[in-house]
């Protein structure tokens, strides 16, 4: 649709092909979504690109044979066990210790929340400025499109199969998040710097966008939460029962 050179539409695909990754765990618990699911996703996501990622890009980039080596195996491998490893200590934390597991959490999600805001302000002040001057709007309004778009249809989809509330939010944010560490790495081994050029630049745009409009639907949805609440105690408040002789319910 946007028309772009052939070098920039494989890096687009490269990244949209890429597995979810932890962030869509973090983004799941913010958004109260179910953790079990979130956590199978992104591990099923993982270890299916050691076979599916080769084939998409086989399908899908058809003319560029150096990408079907680029495939990084071991990154995916180490990606899977960053994420079973923690994973599994929770659990066999919450089995015996579940009065450890309310605080690890609430602590854990506040450190990575600040981590993630830390290290999106340290990365726009570095490279922020030439951000804008090497990727073009079109590049830009794709890298906002790909997360938005993957957020709508997953809760969409999920929604169609009839899936319950947390595991609509879920399932959408498993969908709209994608593992841009390994986007670089493939870029990195596939396209030497004189080929690539500024492009090895837009998993790191992508991922901005991708947090940025989460971070939007995490407060809306908080918002959503906080008001509906108070709508309904103050609903609650006023309604007062009577019985049939017309009395109020205390006086009886």
């Amino acid at each position: 649709g946007f028309q772009l050179p052939e070098t920039t539409a494989v890096v687009i695909l490269i990244c949209g092909c890429c597995p979810g990754g932890a962030l869509s765990n973090i983004l799941a618990l913010a958004l109260k979504g179910d953790m079990n699911l979130s956590i199978v996703m992104t591990s099923c996501s993982t270890l299916l690109a050691l076979g599916m990622m080769p084939l998409l890009l086989y399908l899908y980039c058809q003319g560029f044979s150096n990408l079907q080596k680029a495939v990084p195996y071991v990154d995916i491998i180490v990606s899977l066990v960053v994420i079973l490893v923690p994973c599994s200590t929770g659990i066999l934390i919450n089995y015996f210790r579940p009065h450890y597991s309310k605080i690890i959490s609430k602590v854990g999600l506040g450190v990575l929340m600040i981590s993630i805001v830390v290290i999106s302000i340290i990365s726009n002040v570095e490279i922020g400025g030439s951000l804008f001057n090497v990727l073009s709007p079109p590049l830009m309004t794709i890298a906002a499109l790909m997360p938005l778009v993957g957020y709508a249809f997953g809760y969409i989809i999920s929604s169609i199969f009839r899936l319950n509330q947390p595991e609509r939010r879920t399932v959408a944010m498993e969908t709209g998040c994608q593992n841009i560490q390994l986007c670089a790495t493939i870029l990195k081994v596939a396209f030497p710097p004189a080929v690539i050029g500024p492009m090895y630049m837009f998993p790191l745009v992508y991922g901005s966008f991708q947090l940025t409009e989460a971070a939007v639907l995490i407060v809306l949805f908080r918002c959503y939460q906080r008001f509906s609440r108070k709508w309904k105690s103050d609903t609650n408040s006023r309604y007062v029962p009577t019985d049939i002789k017309g009395g109020k319910a205390e006086d009886i």
